[in-house]
């Protein structure tokens, strides 16, 4: 029998039972975990290499089999260790689940927007939720992630910056030409800021509700150390976040324009 470690300051170790190379820079990991009823698409997981630790969208959730998944995209050290030498039978550290995920119950018919990588914080959606729509956008053809993942009953617009795949152009003038049906009640989405920040004025024009996950830098994962804190609301992204709605984003000053690194330091969009 799995059980997860509740002490939220110790990882619970794990091993890998299957990994995906989804593209040339990004990798799924799966591996056992308890799914509880308490675990939400748009949350994450502290994940720890054995050498460091980093904060990490949850991409699968398997209640049947009770299995979780992480998909990675090489972008630093971490990262690319993870991607080049890790692999099946390795060990992991796990924390979490953390955070607030997305809430869409209610809503008539979802249309989900996934930036790159940002696909895998909501794929777990159309396991949980029969009315989501999915756009899948990359720069090509070639870094679009999950192109073998769902099934036939789950309708994803693909969309690259080049047009080798789908639609020809940037995943917000997809979701524009589709939010124009007048079918879609909320957008969620999930990928680089300035994507995101353009769903939420389309979600103003065009009178829909939305729920956007934000990516800040995390140390603790737990709302200790204050890292992620918005501007001076006292919103922080591993605690109230990731996944932010339409009233929250209104009144986060730093959202679209800027961002803190590990130093503290004002990186501007």
């Amino acid at each position: 029998m799995i059980e997860n470690v509740y002490d939220d300051e110790v990882p619970n170790v794990v091993e890998i039972k299957e990994t995906i190379i989804e593209t040339p820079t990004v990798k799924t990991f799966i591996f056992p975990w308890n799914i509880t009823d308490d675990i939400h698409p748009g949350q994450f997981v502290m994940v720890w290499d054995l050498h460091n630790e980093k904060p990490m969208t949850i991409s699968i959730i398997d209640r049947e089999n009770n299995l979780m998944g992480i998909t990675i995209r090489k972008a630093g050290p971490f990262t690319e260790n993870m991607y080049d030498n890790m692999d099946v039978g390795d060990l992991i550290g796990i924390r979490g689940p953390y955070g607030h995920g997305y809430e869409l119950d209610g809503y008539k018919k979802v249309l989900a927007v996934g930036g790159g990588s940002g696909i895998a914080s909501l794929a777990p959606l159309t396991s949980f939720y029969d009315n989501v729509e999915l756009i899948s956008a990359s720069s090509c053809a070639d870094e679009l992630v999950f192109n073998k993942r769902f099934d036939s009953d789950v309708v994803v617009h693909k969309c690259t910056d080049d047009g080798s795949c789908g639609f020809k152009g940037f995943s917000t003038q997809l979701a524009e030409e589709l939010l124009q049906t007048g079918e879609y009640d909320v957008i969620v989405g999930c990928g680089p800021e300035i994507m995101s920040y353009k769903l939420y004025e389309l979600s103003i024009k065009y009178d829909v509700d939305c729920q956007l996950a934000l990516d800040r830098y995390m140390k603790c994962g737990l709302g200790i150390c204050g890292q992620c804190c918005i501007d001076d609301t006292g919103l922080r992204v591993c605690v109230e976040g990731p996944v932010f709605n339409k009233n929250q984003l209104r009144e986060l000053g730093e959202f679209g324009k800027y961002r803190r690194d590990a130093s503290g330091s004002i990186v501007k969009y």
